[in-house]
Parts: structure tokens; C-alpha cells; sequence
């Protein structure tokens, strides 16, 4: 009788050529999606197996790329649009690809030069903000957002108080996101320089580097401490000084690009205009930036994953930044299904990278 360790000797083999066969087969037909989501991505036309093996070097006949495209088409991964028509990818070949994407094409050295000089040239963040957004809906062609700071991440750096008449002062509050808020106090009375310059120190002393929502809480406190003859000035001052120090949510969102979605009306079969009036929700679009929880983490949302029905025949790719453990804010870029991936996970991680650095490190 042959030993157990023999026959399994003879068994492990077979056993391991099969595993080899399977994962051979399922790299070959990734490969057959891959070509098929490049050319649909391309030229918007379902694919052939024909035209595979005409376009693409996959190594195979036309009759294996055919019987691969039938099991992809099984497993849901492409569908026929038509009778007689080729294959165009589904959302769940969509996902397949991009969670396979074992590179992402960089930008060029030209390219990342330009996003840096053009960046570099802005003035205060909503420039930033706004310079970020046409150069995402430039670069991708797509819908551009950009999501301002949260308040409840910055820091005062500083308040400045400069007299416009005896009587009435601007205030300016400066955060360390590089939010520039500029306010106009009557006074109802006339304050000397001297008294201005009081109220600066003051201001200063108590709510620099603190948090917008600690700075706030301490503002209320501020006229009881100050001077007798300080305290009404000081009080007329707080009062305009706590809304800059109070979220703004309708200062929330920059968006850019709008019109590229018309581009193409035949992406959004039925669904353009509900994606454009979605896309005027402030809610709406927030919540397609709410994945974007970590500076640098790109999360890709396809067609039947986003949460908002009006966004179903659309494909979000979004981003945080900010630095290092420091959350800013969200961005992305809004398409259709039919989009470059590679191509936009890389612009939208570039231009994260770079507004990072220029708020953080302003």
C-alpha cells in the first residue's frame, strides 16, 4: 500500500497547477476589462472582442477574449448595451478596475510646475480655493469642489484692529488656514489710538492660537474684563468679532466646471438635470466629500455606491487635505462613470498635496 505522504505527493501538484490555472485565467480576463474600460473610456463606443484583439496586445485568440468577455458579462462585470452591440463596463467592472490599479499615472514634471506656479501666484485662500478649483476642472474636465477649511480645525493667528474714523473700526480676523474674515464696529463713540491699540493687545492676548470654537467662548468673557472705560467699545467689538468666529455654512463649498458635464449629454442618459440641480445642494456635495476623512487618502465612489439618488449615474473621486494628521477639508472632482481614473485620482491628489502645503505652511 503507498504511504498517505505519497499519494499526497502525487496530490499537490495537481492542486497547485489548478490555483496557477485559475489565477492565470483571472488575470487574463482583468486584462480583457482593462482593455475594454480604455477603449470605452476613449471613444464612448461598446467594445468588440475584434476590435480587443486589434487594439491590444493580449496575447490570446479572439475566440478566448470572446468566452472571457462572456464570463465577465455573467459575473456582471461589463454588459451589452444592445443586441449585436460590443460590451461597455458596468459599476461593478468600473470598481474592479480601480481597486486593481496597481499604478497611477503621474503627472509630468511640466504639469506639476504649472499647478505649483499657479498656486503659488494666490493672494489669500479664497484664491486658493479658487485657483484650485479651475485648475481640478481643467485638468480632470470634469465638475471641480472644493471645500473651504473647517473652522473647527483652525487657530486664531491673529486679530487686527485698524481705525477707519474716530469713531468706527475694522476688524480682520487671520486664522492659520490662511481664512482672511474683515469686519466693519461702529462704536457709537469716538476711541483715541491709544484705546485701539489697547483693544488689539487685548483681542490678541486672549484668543491667539486658540481654536475658533474656544476663541468664541472667550470672546463673551472679554468685556466684563475689560477696562471701565473700555467696556462698551469692547463689547460693540465682540459682538462683530463672534461671527467671524461662528461656522458659515454657506461659505462652505467653491465649485467650478459645471459645464463639462454637458459635454457629454449621453453619459447621463435621463439624469443630467437632476445631477446639475444636485450639484447646486450644498448637503449634497458635502456629503460626497464626507469619505475624505485623512490628508492624502483618495476614496473613489462609482455610480450606485454614492448615497444621493441624483448621483447615481455619476463617479466621485475625492480627497482630503491638509497635512499630515491636520484635516483641512475635502476635494474632488465630480463625472461621469466613463472617466479617466488614473488620470483623476492623480490630478486630484496633486493639487490636494499642494494646497496642503501652501495653507499649512503659510
Amino acid at each position: 500500500m503507498e504511504s498517505v505522504n505519497s499519494t499526497l505527493g502525487r496530490i499537490r501538484p495537481r492542486i497547485d497547477e489548478t490555483e496557477v490555472l485559475v489565477a492565470n485565467t483571472d488575470e487574463r480576463r482583468f486584462g480583457v476589462l482593462r482593455a475594454i474600460v480604455a477603449d470605452y473610456v476613449s471613444n464612448q463606443e461598446p467594445v468588440g472582442s475584434k476590435a480587443l484583439v486589434d487594439r491590444h496586445n493580449l496575447g490570446v485568440s479572439s475566440a478566448t477574449v470572446r468566452n472571457d468577455m462572456v464570463a465577465l458579462e455573467e459575473e456582471g462585470y461589463i454588459a451589452q448595451p444592445h443586441t449585436s452591440a460590443g460590451r461597455i463596463p458596468t459599476d461593478k467592472g468600473y470598481r474592479m478596475f480601480v481597486d486593481r490599479l496597481s499604478e497611477i499615472k503621474p503627472l509630468s514634471t511640466a504639469e506639476r510646475r504649472a499647478i505649483q506656479s499657479f498656486l503659488d501666484g494666490a493672494i489669500d485662500l479664497e484664491d486658493v480655493l479658487r485657483r484650485s478649483v479651475r485648475l481640478l476642472a481643467q485638468l480632470t474636465r470634469q465638475v471641480a469642489v472644493v471645500q473651504y477649511p473647517t473652522l473647527t480645525n483652525s487657530t486664531v493667528r491673529h486679530v487686527e484692529v485698524v481705525s477707519l474714523t474716530a469713531a468706527r473700526l475694522m476688524l480682520v480676523l487671520i486664522t492659520d488656514t490662511g481664512r482672511v474674515d474683515q469686519r466693519a464696529v461702529d462704536l457709537g463713540d469716538v476711541v483715541t489710538e491709544d484705546g485701539v491699540a489697547r483693544l488689539r493687545t487685548v483681542l490678541n492676548s486672549a484668543l491667539a492660537g486658540q481654536r475658533l470654537a474656544e476663541a468664541a467662548a472667550k470672546v463673551a468673557e472679554l468685556p466684563e474684563q475689560a477696562p471701565a472705560e473700555l467696556r462698551d467699545p469692547m463689547t460693540r467689538v465682540c459682538t462683530v468679532l463672534v461671527e467671524s468666529l461662528v461656522e458659515h455654512p454657506q461659505e462652505r463649498l467653491v465649485l467650478g466646471g459645471t459645464a463639462n458635464l454637458t459635454r457629454n449629454v449621453a453619459d447621463f442618459p435621463g439624469s443630467l438635470r437632476q445631477v446639475l440641480e444636485a450639484l447646486e445642494e450644498q448637503v449634497v456635495v458635502l456629503k460626497l466629500l464626507a469619505a475624505a476623512r485623512n490628508p492624502g487618502a483618495v476614496t473613489v465612489r462609482i455610480g450606485e455606491e454614492n448615497e444621493d439618488a441624483q448621483m447615481r449615474s455619476t463617479s466621485v473621486v475625492s480627497i482630503g487635505y491638509g497635512m499630515d494628521d491636520l484635516l483641512l477639508g475635502g476635494m474632488g472632482v465630480v463625472g461621469p462613470t466613463r472617466m479617466d481614473y488614473p488620470s483623476t485620482i492623480a490630478a486630484v491628489r496633486a493639487v490636494a498635496s499642494y494646497v496642503g502645503q501652501i495653507l499649512v505652511g503659510s
